[in-house]
């Protein structure tokens, strides 16, 4: 497997793969297109935002990182995410968010850039479009190892109109326009070739919440395209969140952590 030079994880909040299926996403059909999928991998129980993100980036279930809703503890037994990892081996990271509590998945100093704006005082679909330009002018600056994009409009709307409803479509359409200002940026800086694009989402949802073991909360989509990922791939194989920082950590040549579970996603890989 060739190793990429970047890694850019999109994490689409409470994003439905057959809501994805229903909405109009150019950029991530060309990066299904182009590579490997899934619409059926499993998150994590409890199936809510900072659980799954920190199962996502701690490669671990809740019961060992103990974070079981979305306020922070500190964990009893530290886990390293894979920002930490990549931190320890001397390459730059940078995470763009509009969710505060997701400033944890981290140690201090870990990152060489973070972007922060707060969502409830900007209130709008446009936020993750502010998301993804502020990642766009960071790779302006210099090629990350890793990066990190948070879009989280669509759960928002998800709570306030319903998941699967119109306005919910409609923002898993804004949530692939910001994706596509990403792969522009990456495209026109030289950086696409030696970069691979994972786009998955935390949870999904039905009605107007999620947080149960129902498949319309557990099931997300998970996306991989770039060097050494097949291409036009349907992956046969269970995916699972926990795989996600591992599968970062297998691209980067960075050793798993021994206490990791999630396991790197190797049929993706040609």
């Amino acid at each position: 497997m060739s190793q990429a030079k970047t890694v850019v994880l999109f994490s689409v909040d409470g994003m439905r793969p057959d809501g994805m299926q229903q909405a109009t996403t150019p950029f991530m059909d060309r990066l299904i297109a182009n590579g490997a999928h899934t619409l059926k991998a499993q998150t994590v129980m409890p199936s809510v935002t900072l659980p799954c993100h920190t199962s996502m980036f701690r490669g671990v279930i809740p019961e060992r990182h103990g974070i079981t809703d979305n306020v922070w503890v500190p964990m009893a037994r530290p886990v390293p995410s894979i920002i930490d990892l990549v931190a320890l081996s001397n390459r730059a990271a940078g995470s763009f968010y509009c969710w505060e509590p997701l400033r944890d998945l981290s140690m201090a100093s870990a990152l060489d850039y973070s972007y922060y704006i707060n969502y409830s005082s900007n209130d709008g679909i446009d936020i993750d479009h502010d998301v993804a330009q502020a990642a766009a002018h960071y790779l302006g600056r210099k090629q990350p190892a890793f990066m990190f994009v948070y879009l989280g409009v669509t759960d928002e709307i998800g709570h306030r109109h319903g998941w699967m409803s119109p306005e919910y479509l409609r923002a898993i359409e804004v949530a692939d326009q910001a994706i596509g200002v990403v792969l522009n940026a990456l495209e026109q800086h030289g950086y696409l070739d030696t970069t691979a694009c994972i786009v998955q989402s935390d949870h999904g949802g039905h009605g107007q919440t999620h947080g149960t073991t129902m498949p319309e909360d557990m099931t997300i989509p998970w996306i991989i395209s770039g060097p050494g990922i097949r291409s036009s791939h349907t992956l046969e194989t269970g995916v699972h969140i926990t795989d996600t920082a591992a599968t970062i950590a297998d691209l980067l040549g960075i050793p798993l952590h021994r206490d990791w579970t999630g396991k790197p996603v190797v049929e993706a890989f040609r």
